[in-house]
């Protein structure tokens, strides 16, 4: 076989295994992921409780990179400590190493069983978790059959003399052997697929054993770059947890590379003993890594906040819950609401950032918008707790009934946001992916009625501070006019798709979708006009009155 050949079966079954662990993550996670969360933020109170909860929650999804993603994101909000993330990281990679192990045992038998358990539960339900579970059996089959094929693609490498020079080369240098290990598992994102691939090499040629000690720790090593880079634009509370376990992995291998040249022959031996040394120095390593460091997670903890401390003011945090205005009801109502109005603009920049994701297929601007909704969470969630603490004692009617007004108005906010973020975005990302396109008439109606949209929400920004009735008057009147151009923007649609307009045909249920959330986004945006209306007694049970007109409330 030529060596072409071999080098594009080698990928092909690489490029296997790497799909079949993207399966198994997102099948866990989708069907999981609440229960893994709520497992990992158990795990908080003690470090063995945390290593465990990090080493079970990776077991089940098969991925440290998936466990350090949702450890960063508890300790962002600071749900957890940094020493507690750390000692979860300790056990995520311990957890890899034993999913490496289990997957390196002679399973082959058992992946067309897997295959055909997953394709059955995937196509017997079409409930959502069944389909996802279906499809992490399926990813965990086609992980097992790829080792089949990277086993076999590795075969006529015994006898290659190029490969045997290559490897004597690394094996002469070993930082180079780690150096290479490290970019591959980087490359992949994954040091399981790195080890795997590095056992199927030593299986297939007389790898020396020191060079196998190199690429698993490069693998090791490799494996922690993406999560960093991945917390890259988080606050410094995320960066903690993916740079401390990148350098608790690099001070593994800067004390364990130094000793293969000393206890080489002890290798030698270690490795002609069992059948996959590669796969047993992963696990021994990642489990010494855990008896050294779990002790020191927090000294860890300390270094870390020193060199990265929390910034001045968080992107996602509050700036004007002021905790010393809390003696002061009427003072601490102004920094709630003012806090509010933030919230208010959030979602306001959410809409026009929607609206141009939209209409230029801007996968770029999908993604800030749903950080933003991040945003719009944290800060709706903090107004909440602030004003939970301001309590009932000590508050006058009329300040309880403001500090209700706020609440209210803040969550209507926060539910603008959910409809951008998961109902908005899935529609941008559906077109996007189908590559599907709105007939200039469509575009202009979507756009029409997201510019009244947009100034229906900064009038409800005007009337929640000033409790102006006639800007109230106005808004709710203005949600009858939304309904009206919704109902005549579905009715032109239905024409054109008579008429048999191609455009039309492709993006209908699309298009539709658009105007019922621009509409739903409107009555939640209406919410900000009602008390102050049933306080004037301009409203009866389900009707406005006032100046001849009546318009449904």
């Amino acid at each position: 076989m030529s060596a072409n050949l071999v080098l594009i079966d080698l990928l092909g079954a690489g490029a296997l295994l790497l799909w079949g662990l993207r399966m198994v993550k997102t099948g866990v996670t989708r069907a999981f992921g609440s229960s893994l969360r709520h497992w990992i933020a158990l795990g908080t109170t003690n470090r063995f409780k945390a290593f465990f909860a990090g080493l079970a929650a990776t077991i089940a999804v098969q991925s440290s990179t998936a466990t350090a993603l949702i450890t960063a994101s508890f300790a962002s909000r600071e749900l957890m400590t940094t020493a507690m993330a750390q000692a979860i990281m300790l056990g995520a990679n311990v957890g890899t190493a034993l999913v490496t192990r289990l997957l390196a045992l002679d399973l082959h038998w058992l992946s067309p069983v897997l295959i055909l358990c997953g394709v059955a539960t995937f196509m017997a339900s079409d409930s959502s978790r069944p389909k996802a579970i279906g499809r992490a059996i399926i990813g965990l089959g086609l992980m097992l059959l790829s080792l089949q094929l990277i086993g076999a693609a590795t075969e006529p490498m015994r006898a290659s003399s190029a490969l045997q020079s290559l490897l004597a080369a690394l094996g002469a240098a070993p930082v180079i052997g780690l150096l290479v290990a490290a970019v591959l598992a980087f490359v992949a994102s994954s040091s399981l697929a790195i080890v795997l691939l590095v056992a199927s090499l030593a299986a297939s040629s007389n790898m020396d054993a020191g060079l196998v000690v190199a690429l698993v720790l490069g693998a090791n090593l490799g494996g922690a770059v993406p999560p960093a880079l991945a917390t890259a634009g988080y606050g410094p509370l995320a960066r903690r947890v993916t740079l401390g376990n990148l350098a608790v992995r690099g001070a593994g291998c800067l004390l364990a590379l130094p000793l293969i040249g000393p206890i080489d022959g002890y290798l030698a031996r270690a490795a002609a003993l069992t059948g996959n040394f590669s796969v047993d120095v992963h696990l021994a390593f990642n489990i010494l890594l855990a008896l050294l460091f779990l002790p020191l997670v927090g000294l860890i903890a300390r270094l870390a906040e020193r060199l990265m401390p929390p910034q001045p003011i968080d992107r996602l945090g509050p700036r004007y819950l002021d905790d010393s205005s809390l003696d002061t009801p009427v003072v601490a109502l102004s920094c709630a609401a003012r806090e509010t109005l933030r919230i208010g603009d959030v979602v306001e920049v959410m809409l026009v950032k929607s609206l141009e994701a939209l209409r230029n297929n801007d996968a770029k601007l999908k993604n800030e918008i749903a950080k933003m909704d991040d945003e719009v969470d944290a800060l709706q969630q903090a107004v909440k707790l602030y004003l939970s603490r301001l309590g009932h004692e000590g508050l006058d009617d009329e300040d309880a009934r403001k500090a209700t007004e706020i609440i209210s108005y803040a969550i209507n906010l926060e539910h603008i946001g959910d409809i951008i973020d998961k109902s908005l975005l899935d529609m941008i990302a559906k077109k996007i992916k189908y590559g599907l396109r709105f007939s200039r008439e469509c575009m202009g109606e979507i756009e029409e009625l997201h510019a009244r949209t947009l100034e229906n929400l900064r009038i409800a920004q005007s009337i929640f501070i000033s409790r102006d009735i006639d800007l109230a008057r106005k808004l709710v009147e203005v949600k009858v006019d939304v309904r009206h151009m919704e109902r005549l923007s579905a009715e032109r649609h239905l024409e054109r798709l008579r008429e048999g307009r191609i455009e039309s045909i492709q993006s209908s249920t699309l298009h539709l979708d658009v105007l019922r959330d621009l509409k739903q986004i409107n009555a939640h945006i209406t919410s900000v006009a009602y008390p102050i209306l049933d306080e004037a007694g301009a409203l009866r049970e389900s009707r406005l009155r006032g100046d001849g007109k009546a318009v449904v409330a």
